[in-house]
Order: structure tokens, then C-alpha cells, then sequence
């Protein structure tokens, strides 16, 4: 195993950023993770943080760096989603996405880069979605947010990446969740439908591929989009 980091995911409270955490901390690593309500696994250090607001962010990194030393993997996980037909979508029904799950993946590696920069080492993972490059109807503000990581992750690889440092994207198709339960039967077999692999992920399945790219193993891939979609966005 790569030596033990110390590792922040934002979002940790819950769905991909709980078994992210969860991962990471069964590979012998030191776990915060962010939340807005909640706590991570056992284990993990929780710090309440909202990634909309630049000084919550600073504060929940100084509480890490003093409790389990300078953050050396940071996971961009946080997101939220106003579903709505682009007629129908608010200014505000847009922004609000924008601000959470983009705006704030720059907040938070913007912050992490500054102990990274330091140490002459660091993995950023921005966690996107195959609706970023697939697109879906219904989902302009999300699929904005989360194609938009893409130009984060390689704008970054170009700034820092001399510096021992990469940044990546995990792209995760449909994930077996509360929410894909709750889905009417017939919409979830349309959705099976279209996923070659014909049946959804599993949160560890994504989570693993997380703390890969985020391992010493893969300190020479950076600016990468890797899709954890069962083959659902090929070519995109």
C-alpha cells in the first residue's frame, strides 16, 4: 500500500463521498470528510463545512491540518441537483447548482493547494458524472456544473502538475443509492436498458476507483477523465 495520506472528502456524509471515505480509511488512511448536516464513517473526523461559502471551507482545512496534518488528497465531492426543463429553470435554479458543484470544487482545491504546493505533493479528484459529457434533458444547470470539473482538472494539471501533483476526474454513471431505489420500476428498467453493463454501480465500485487515482500508483496520470458508468457514456 501507498503510504498513509491524509485525506479530505467533501460530502462525506453520505451516497459515492461515504464509501469514498470509507475506502479510503480501510487503506490505512487519515479521513476528514465535509458536511453541511451529518457525520462520515466511524473513523473518519467530520468537520461541518459548506463549500458555498469560501471562509466555512477555510476553517473546516485548518481544523484537519491541526487534528491529522496538512490535507495531501483532497476528493471534490460535494454536489446537489434542481432538476427542471431548461423553459421552466430559474436563474437561480441555475446558479445555485453552478455554485455548489463547480464554484465550490474550485473553492476547495484552490484551498488544497496551498499545503500541496508546500509539500510538492498532492491528488485532487474531482467527482463528476457521465450526465457532464453525456448531457441529459432536464439537467442544464447540472451538466454544466459537472462537465465544467473537466476544464478545473486539466487547468490545474498544466498549473501544478510539475509540482508533484495531479488532478483527475471520476466520472460515475448511475450508482445503486436511496435515490435509484426510490425510482419507479419501469424508469429504472428504461435506465438498465441503456447501460451496456446492464445493471447499476455500486458505491464501493466507484469509491475504489477513487483511492486508485488518488494512490502513488497513478502519480503519472493527470488531467483524466476515468468513467465508472458500465460502458453507459462511451466516446464521450
Amino acid at each position: 500500500m501507498s503510504e498513509a495520506r491524509t485525506v479530505l472528502v467533501t460530502g462525506g456524509n453520505r451516497g459515492i463521498g461515504f464509501a469514498i471515505a470509507q475506502e479510503f480509511l480501510a487503506r490505512g488512511h487519515r479521513v476528514a470528510v465535509t458536511a453541511r448536516s451529518g457525520e462520515g464513517p466511524a473513523g473518519s473526523l467530520t468537520v461541518h463545512a459548506d463549500v458555498t461559502d469560501a471562509e466555512s471551507i477555510d476553517a473546516a482545512f485548518a481544523t484537519v491540518e491541526e487534528k491529522l496534518g496538512p490535507v495531501e488528497v483532497v476528493i471534490a465531492n460535494a454536489g446537489v441537483t434542481r432538476d427542471t426543463l431548461l423553459m421552466r429553470m430559474s436563474d437561480d435554479d441555475f446558479t445555485a447548482v453552478i455554485d455548489t458543484n463547480l464554484t465550490g470544487a474550485f473553492r476547495v482545491v484552490k484551498r488544497a493547494s496551498k499545503g500541496m504546493l508546500k509539500a510538492r505533493y498532492g491528488r485532487i479528484v474531482l467527482i463528476s458524472s457521465v450526465v457532464g459529457l453525456l448531457g441529459s434533458a432536464g439537467q442544464v444547470n447540472y451538466a454544466a456544473s459537472k462537465s465544467g470539473l473537466v476544464g478545473i482538472a486539466r487547468s490545474v494539471t498544466r498549473e501544478l502538475g510539475s509540482r508533484g501533483i495531479t488532478a483527475n476526474v471520476v466520472a460515475p454513471g448511475f450508482i445503486q443509492t436511496d435515490m435509484t431505489d426510490a425510482l419507479p420500476e419501469e424508469q429504472q428498467k428504461q435506465y438498465l436498458a441503456s447501460i451496456p453493463a446492464g445493471r447499476f454501480a455500486t458505491p464501493e465500485e466507484v469509491a475504489k476507483v477513487v483511492a486508485w487515482i488518488a494512490s502513488d500508483e497513478a502519480g503519472y496520470i493527470s488531467g483524466a477523465v476515468i468513467p465508472v458508468d458500465g460502458g453507459l457514456g462511451m466516446g464521450h
